[in-house]
Formats: C-alpha cells, sequence, structure tokens
C-alpha cells in the first residue's frame, strides 16, 4: 500500500488499500504467474486513470489483465469469484 501511495500520484488510500489487499489475497491462490510489485503499480495507475476511488466486481473484471497475464491464471481466478465473491479479495488476510 505504502508503495502504491508512493509511486501513482493522485490515488486516494481507499483505493491504495483495496490494491494492497486484493493483491495479497490473489497471491494465495495457486497462479502460473504470480503478480508482484510492477503489476500493481501498472494496475494502480490504470484505475487512477479511469478516476476510479474504489475496487468494485464490474471494475475488477474489467481491469484484470493489468494483473494477470496467463489465460489458466485468470479462469482460476474467475472461479474463485464465483465461489465466494469478490469480497474475500478486498478483505485480505485481516
Amino acid at each position: 500500500m505504502a508503495i502504491v501511495e508512493r509511486k501513482v500520484p493522485g490515488i486516494n488510500g481507499r483505493l491504495a488499500g483495496e490494491i494492497g489487499r486484493f493483491m495479497e489475497s490473489l497471491r494465495r491462490i495457486r497462479l502460473a504467474k504470480v503478480p508482484g510489485v510492477a503489476e500493481s503499480l501498472d494496475w494502480a495507475q490504470a484505475l487512477v486513470g479511469l478516476h476510479a476511488d474504489h475496487l468494485d466486481e464490474t471494475l475488477v473484471a474489467e481491469t484484470l489483465g493489468c494483473v494477470l497475464k496467463d489465460a489458466d491464471d485468470m479462469k482460476r481466478f474467475r472461479a474463485e469469484v464465483g465461489k465466494a465473491g469478490l469480497a474475500p479479495f478486498l478483505q485480505g488476510a485481516g
């Protein structure tokens, strides 16, 4: 979260926190290409460019390509969201 806030001008604290929690949760799924800091920053910049102030299911679905680069990883993520919705990804580890 701190890196995102420092590196992405114009991002608000809520969105930065949600991105951080989302990425932390995403890394718990078995992915072929685990997204790192670069993907987090790319995604944050794209979201700021879209004037987003928080994450929701539509926004995540439309911008997921910034984070996940592998088709199987996309399917795996969508299966996880299909089971429990997006809430677990936004709540993080707690």
